[in-house]
């Protein structure tokens, strides 16, 4: 194990050097992990091909057709490379999807190539391989210039939810906003010791996990990742498009999944779903709805939602009216602040399954008096192991409340039957009962200024789109 990790932080360090090296140079730190992948995915056929005699990329785009050039002959290789990589089909044009050189200058383009030629990564341990990537996928998350937070969930949290699923080897399982791959990972690292038989191994490996994400980019990152975890080395369970334009096209038995907040990005296709419960152009009552319609019967998911989706009325109500009498919504973590990248964000993790109404929900309250931040109090797993015993996961008829109304009315799992829910103002499921301690707050000011920033925005669009309603009354 000790030499495991020794690998584990040289490595990650070389590369991290190396960042450091192209940022002066001007190549960002999400410029400088695509090329990376690119060229990792090279090294790694090249060694695989020394091994058993076959190279899966073509003749003439290889590893060894890279690295004995120099100057601006290596970079016009490099660039055709990739250009006729981005062709193939399977595995190969899932890495390189739209791939395009990032790293123009030759000096710098054969210093990557030179750290990566140094090591043997095929025979390296695959958590070995995994970890580093992660890490690098983590801090490219750190970097706010590059927006890539919003692609990565907190792995302690992402853990707590795949312990409360369970999902079982020989489950399909799918995430439709997958990001760099973390959810699907996780439930991989779950599920491959649960059996010996080479068959549920095989399944596991190739055709249990599904991801999906509309950024190349981050198909790229995704499909790279689960690869060096040894998963889908022949044809990536990630594909690049739009979830929300089309019903799906199978159903499946677990979804794990934190979509993307916020509108829809500018240029896309509008949504036109006759399957859809109700229209709406709220992003994450689009993704609700189409995970609610992805699951069989007897499915189960969890999913990070922001704080809009328990009380926004119109749309909002009528799927959680639908929620409640299609599926037994039977717990709901309220989440703190501090946990994700992007500043200020209120998020829950709605825990459902597909076939039974509700009868009760359970809350677990863990943003009252939490205080996290990145920086000084970062969320690690052990945080949630409250939750995660409260949740009761092989029993969740024989749960227990902590709260109690005259012993513990600060306790912080509470149950509501499903009929207080729905006598509720529009079926409202933001729902708090802890009385807050007013604990200090030790965030830091870059922290307090980001939040107060983020609060401003979310302040300023609103007042924007009253300003539209009100023109449009005026005119009328």
């Amino acid at each position: 194990m000790a030499k495991k990790n020794t690998t584990e932080q040289t490595l990650t360090k070389k590369v991290w050097n190396m960042a450091d090296v192209l940022a002066a140079a001007g190549v960002g730190f999400t410029d400088y992990i695509t090329q990376l992948t690119y060229l990792l995915f090279l090294k790694m056929d090249d060694e695989n091909a020394e091994l058993f005699g076959e190279s899966a990329i073509p003749n003439g785009y290889q590893w060894k057709d890279l690295k004995s050039l120099d100057g601006f002959d290596l970079v016009k290789q490099y660039e055709e490379t990739l250009k006729h990589l981005s062709s193939q089909d399977n595995l190969i044009g899932t890495i390189y999807t739209k791939a395009h050189n990032k790293i123009e200058m030759p000096v710098h383009l054969k210093k990557v190539i030179t750290m990566i030629d140094e090591e043997q990564w095929l025979i390296m341990d695959g958590d070995v391989k995994g970890a580093i990537y992660e890490s690098i996928l983590e801090k490219n998350g750190q970097d706010k210039k590059s927006g890539a937070g919003q692609y990565f969930t907190p792995r302690p949290l992402i853990k707590a939810m795949v312990d409360c699923i369970a999902p079982q080897i020989g489950e399909t399982v799918c995430d439709p906003a997958c990001g760099t791959g973390g959810f699907l990972l996780t439930a991989y690292d779950y599920m491959k010791e649960q059996s010996a038989s080479k068959e549920k191994r095989d399944f596991l490996r190739n055709k249990a996990l599904h991801g999906v994400d509309n950024t190349p980019l981050v198909v790229t990152l995704a499909s790279m990742n689960l690869y060096l975890h040894g998963v889908g080395t022949d044809r990536s369970p990630i594909v690049c498009e739009d979830s929300l334009e089309k019903e799906p096209s199978s159903l499946v038995d677990v979804i794990l999944a934190n979509p993307p907040f916020g509108t829809r990005p500018a240029g896309s296709v509008d949504i036109n779903r006759p399957d859809f419960y109700v229209e709406t152009k709220n992003n994450q009552l689009n993704f609700l709805q189409h995970m609610m319609l992805m699951l069989k019967t007897g499915g189960r998911a969890a999913v990070v939602l922001p704080d809009n989706v328990l009380f926004e009325g119109g749309a909002g109500e009528t799927i959680r009216k639908k929620l409640l009498s299609d599926f037994n919504l039977h717990t709901i973590l309220r989440l703190p602040t501090g946990i994700f990248y992007a500043q200020g964000v209120k998020a829950n993790v709605l825990f459902f399954s597909k076939g039974q109404p509700t009868k009760e929900i359970w809350f677990y309250d863990y943003r009252t008096d939490i205080k996290h931040t990145l920086a000084t109090n970062k969320l690690e797993r052990h945080h949630l192991d409250d939750f995660v015993t409260c949740y009761n996961a092989g029993n969740l008829e024989g749960r227990k409340e902590t709260y109690d109304a005259d012993n513990n009315p600060q306790g912080r799992w509470r149950k509501y039957p499903v009929d207080d829910i729905l006598t509720r103002d529009k079926t409202s499921l933001d729902i708090t009962w802890i009385k807050q301690g007013g604990e200090p707050d030790d965030r830091s000011l870059a922290e307090l200024m980001a939040d107060i920033k983020e609060k401003s925005k979310t302040i300023s669009l609103a007042v924007a789109e009253l300003e539209k309603l009100l023109a449009n009354i005026n005119e009328d």
